[in-house]
C-alpha cells in the first residue's frame, strides 16, 4: 500500500486513489505460480480536472515496470514513476486557488521480491517517493496460502509508511507515520464464478492537514477501515467476464463512503479486448468540514474548508481497449470521465455552495513478455 503525497491527493480524489492503490491487485487472484517469463511495461497517463470556466490541475505521468523470474521459485519486480503537475487546487471550497507551486515533479521507485511455494507466495516490498516538499518511504509484506483443493486462497498483508512534509516557503517540517494491514479470502464458487472478500485497517499519527489550504487544521490521528467484496463471473457463450465490486470505507474523521464498480471484459476477433466500466461513489462529510469562510467561530479546531472532505457523489464512466500483437506484445488505451456533484450524495447533506467538479483520464500502455 503506497502513500500518496499531500498535493498529489488534491489531484484525483480519495476514492479514485484508494481504488488504484488498494492491496492486493484490483481483481481476484489465486496463489500465483512462479512466472515462466519476464515482462516490461510502459504506461503514460494524462489527467485534467476542471470546474465551470476554469481548468485547475493537469498531470502527465510516466511509468516503467519490469519483472523477472529467478531460479523458478523467485521473481523480482521494480517500478519507476515520474509525474509532473501543473496548476493549483482551490485554497478553500471552489475557485479560490491555493498558494501551492504551479508546477511540481514527483519521482517514485519501488522494488518487490516474491518467493513462490507449492501452495502460496510471500512478497516483500519497499517504495520511495520524493517531490520538492514531500518525501515518503514505505515497506510492505504480503503472503498468500491456498487450501488443499485449491479453491480457497487466504491473503495477509501489512505496510509501514513514513512521510515528511516540508511546505514550500514556510520553513517548517511535519511528519506522519501510518501502519496498515489487510486480510482477504478468495473463493472459487463454480467453474465460472470467483468471489473475494477483503478487510483492511489503517492507523496513522502525525500531520494530516493540508499546508496549502487556509483554515485547515485536522486531527493528528486517523484510523480507517475498509471492507471490499469482488465477484467475477464468466459467460461461456460470449467468452466475456463481468467484474463487480463494492467497497465500504469509514474513518475517525467521520467520512463514510460507498463505491460500487462494474467492468465487463469482452474478447473480440483479431486479439482485441474491450472493457467498458462504470463506478459510482458517495461519501459523507468529515465531522470538522465547514461550509463557511472563515469558520465561525474561527477558534474552532479541528476544522477544514477542503471540498474533498465534503459530502458528495461521483460517477466515473470508462472504456479500455487492448490489442495483443504477436503473442508477446500488448498495447492498450483507456479513457475515463469523472463527474462529482454535491447533490449526488445518497445520504444527503452535500455542500450546495460547491461548483460541479469534472476530471478526465487518458492512459496509453505497451508491454512485452520475454
Amino acid at each position: 500500500m503506497k502513500s500518496v503525497p499531500t498535493k498529489k491527493r488534491t489531484i484525483i480524489g480519495a476514492a479514485l486513489f484508494a481504488a488504484a492503490m488498494a492491496m492486493p491487485s484490483s481483481h481476484p487472484a489465486f496463489a500465483e505460480a512462479a512466472p515462466e517469463k519476464g515482462s516490461v511495461a510502459f504506461k503514460y497517463l494524462h489527467y485534467q480536472d476542471s470546474q465551470p470556466s476554469q481548468d485547475r490541475i493537469g498531470v502527465d505521468a510516466y511509468t516503467v515496470t519490469a519483472m523477472a523470474p529467478i531460479a523458478g521459485k523467485w521473481s523480482i519486480s521494480t517500478t519507476y514513476v515520474n509525474d509532473s503537475v501543473s496548476g493549483a487546487s482551490p485554497d478553500y471550497h471552489t475557485h479560490i486557488l491555493s498558494g501551492a507551486s504551479s508546477h511540481d515533479t514527483r519521482e517514485e521507485v519501488d522494488l518487490g521480491l516474491t518467493r513462490y511455494f507449492s501452495k502460496g507466495s510471500l512478497t516483500l516490498g519497499t517504495v520511495y517517493s520524493t517531490e520538492n516538499d514531500y518525501i515518503s518511504r514505505g515497506y510492505s509484506g504480503q503472503g498468500s496460502l491456498q487450501t488443499e483443493d485449491k479453491n480457497t486462497t487466504f491473503t495477509l498483508g501489512g505496510s509501514y509508511t513514513t512521510d515528511t512534509i516540508n511546505p514550500t516557503a514556510q520553513g517548517l517540517q511535519y511528519d506522519k507515520r501510518t501502519i496498515a494491514g489487510l486480510f482477504g479470502v478468495t473463493k472459487v464458487l463454480t467453474k465460472v464464478d470467483i468471489l473475494q472478500l477483503n478487510f483492511g485497517i489503517s492507523r496513522g499519527r502525525g500531520y494530516f492537514s493540508d499546508p496549502y489550504k487556509s483554515y485547515d487544521t485536522r486531527p493528528d490521528r486517523r484510523e480507517s477501515k475498509t471492507i471490499m467484496t469482488r465477484w467475477n463471473h464468466h459467460f461461456d457463450g460470449t467468452d466475456g467476464t463481468t467484474r463487480l465490486s463494492y467497497r465500504y470505507y469509514y474513518d475517525t474523521f467521520g467520512v463514510k463512503a460507498s463505491t460500487l464498480g462494474l467492468e465487463y471484459v469482452q474478447p473480440l476477433p483479431n486479439d482485441f479486448t474491450v472493457i467498458p466500466s462504470v463506478r459510482v461513489h458517495s461519501q459523507t462529510a468529515a465531522d470538522f468540514y465547514r461550509t463557511t469562510y472563515p469558520p465561525v467561530p474561527r477558534t474552532i479546531t479541528p476544522n477544514s474548508l477542503d471540498q474533498r472532505l465534503s459530502a458528495f457523489g461521483a460517477l466515473t464512466l470508462g472504456i479500455k481497449v487492448e490489442k495483443r500483437i504477436a503473442k508477446d506484445w500488448l498495447v492498450d488505451v483507456k479513457y475515463e470521465n469523472y463527474e462529482q456533484r454535491a447533490g449526488w450524495c445518497v445520504t444527503g447533506g452535500g455542500d450546495n455552495n460547491l461548483a460541479p467538479f469534472t476530471a478526465t483520464f487518458l492512459q496509453l500502455g505497451v508491454s512485452r513478455q520475454f
